[in-house]
């Protein structure tokens, strides 16, 4: 990469991400721990998470990672039932999952506070450790991401799945997850190193595309369409690979492009499938994770299928970085934009 790319601190920070999830790992073992023998003990009803942007991503995320892992419903909050319509649904004996960055918006901690009132347990995962929404958690998970000063969020966000990995995996007792987990760090320092200027070239003269990819890798979505969209200037919607095959479809025809995402567990197959239609059909596919005719394939790191998605955003983050660049946009200061974002 050139020097201007480096400069930057969305450069600078996406690549502390390994640092920083080894660092984390290390910090929260015994409190991981700790809380994973007691939701054994106790199992919520459900699960219930509550965020926004970046971290709302790492919640679908961990909707699929609960579901799959350890079969509790979950699902995710609308904070203005509670900052807005000043209501509360029932959430005795849920966990409440609140992941922040800054621990400061006010309709998180609305919704925070209104669960406590109703029985939910909360746990936080959170950035800044002295945030209104970590002195009203049960239990704290600090992410440990340090500061963040471009706008938009890289290392917390990575941060804030390995943290999600990581309570799983305790709370699941699965080992080789645990172990997967443990190797991630080194995973994100060769993943951070993949050549993916193929995308940048293919997506700077354009104005729209998909983003795609289904089951674990549909959060990494949500966060690669935002960071395009806020970083890049570019309109992308995230969307299932499933729900694609409904209404979107009628958007692809040939050249549109689509950025499609894809681990390798059970839905690989039909989303490689449908990656080699759309190529056919004369998308401009570029593809991350499996190998599709008619399609650019993106160089990958292969994992366990729960960390590739983390894998996949830390590849992707330092293009988007190029991406912005060479549209001759500051990934830095997105326009009209800041880094709390105080939403009522």
């Amino acid at each position: 990469m050139s020097a201007p790319t480096e400069a930057t601190w969305m450069f600078r920070e996406a690549a502390q991400a390994p640092e920083v999830v080894r660092a984390q790992l290390e910090a929260n073992a015994a409190q991981v721990a700790g809380l994973a023998e007691r939701l054994r003990r106790a199992p919520p009803r459900a699960v219930v998470t509550c965020a926004r942007g970046s971290s709302d991503h790492a919640a679908t995320f961990a909707r699929y990672l609960i579901e799959t892992r350890l079969g509790i419903l979950t699902s995710s909050a609308a904070p203005s039932v509670s900052s807005v319509y000043e209501t509360a649904p029932d959430l005795g004996g849920t966990l409440l999952l609140a992941i922040s960055q800054s621990g400061a918006s006010p309709d998180l901690l609305a919704m925070v506070k209104r669960a406590r009132q109703a029985g939910a347990c909360i746990v936080a995962l959170v950035n800044a450790e002295r945030s209104p929404l970590a002195q009203l958690a049960d239990e704290l998970l600090p992410l440990h991401a340090g500061p963040e000063r471009a706008v938009a969020a890289t290392k917390s966000y990575l941060a804030s799945l390995a943290a999600i990995v990581h309570l799983v995996a305790e709370w699941s007792s699965d080992a080789p997850l645990a172990a997967a987990l443990k190797h991630s760090p080194q995973q994100l320092a060769r993943a951070w190193q993949f050549d993916w200027n193929a995308a940048v070239a293919r997506l700077t003269p354009v104005n729209n595309l998909y983003v795609v990819a289904r089951g674990l890798g549909l959060g990494i979505a949500q966060e690669a369409a935002l960071k395009l969209k806020e970083t890049c200037g570019l309109h992308a919607e995230a969307v299932s690979a499933a729900e694609l095959r409904h209404g979107p479809m009628a958007l692809v025809g040939a050249g549109f492009p689509l950025l499609m995402f894809t681990q390798n567990d059970e839905s690989r197959a039909g989303v490689a499938q449908l990656a080699e239609e759309l190529g056919a059909r004369g998308a401009d596919v570029l593809l991350a994770g499996a190998h599709a005719a008619h399609t650019t394939e993106l160089p990958t790191e292969g994992a366990h299928p729960v960390i590739e998605p983390l894998l996949f955003a830390q590849s992707f983050y330092r293009m988007a970085n190029a991406l912005a660049l060479a549209r001759g946009l500051n990934p830095d200061a997105p326009p009209h934009l800041r880094k709390v974002t105080e939403t009522i």
